[in-house]
């Protein structure tokens, strides 16, 4: 398996993600794993859409691409793998599919959320998450765009001072 770079981003494949990190990391594979994205056909149908025809998309649910890497007919992609919650992303390590990095690019506001940065709001659940991923061995960092300066989840959470 071929991942250049996973990735936890609500908005899944978007601008930013086609324009900046594509190119970046030259990525020639988008996998998204998101069980709404999955089940929503039309959702899914324009998402796949936006992505420039050259280039490999597969969209399913946390399971079906556990078992698509787990198949190795990704073997020869660089993929970009795109989660849109921290349980996502949990959930899928939990179930094999094993990442060693994870970045944090865009994770919404909501009620009972913190904002981590400009990108990151979070609440107490998705901290659990990425503290469950971090024991496992995966290395955690936001960076919204490649320009940006790559910065530990950590040194975010506020009344920590950055102690992991």
């Amino acid at each position: 398996m071929s991942i250049v770079l996973t990735r936890i981003d609500n908005r899944l494949i978007h601008g930013q993600v086609l324009e900046s990190w594509v190119p970046y990391i030259h990525a020639d594979c988008i996998v998204v794993a998101n069980d709404e994205m999955a089940a929503t056909p039309l959702k899914r149908m324009m998402m796949e859409a936006s992505v420039p025809s050259r280039m490999r998309v597969e969209i399913g649910s946390i399971e079906d691409t556990v078992a698509l890497f787990a198949s190795k007919k990704l073997d020869h992609c660089k993929a970009l793998l795109l989660f849109g919650s921290t349980i996502d992303a949990l959930r899928a390590y939990r179930l094999g599919l094993i990442y060693q990095q994870l970045n944090l690019g865009n994770l919404h506001a909501g009620e009972g959320k913190a904002r981590l940065s400009c990108t990151i709001f979070i609440d107490r659940d998705g901290l659990e998450d990425l503290e469950q991923l971090e024991l496992a061995g995966v290395k955690i960092t936001a960076r919204c765009i490649p320009a940006d300066i790559e910065r530990s989840w950590r040194k975010l959470i506020p009344n920590r001072g950055g102690k992991g």
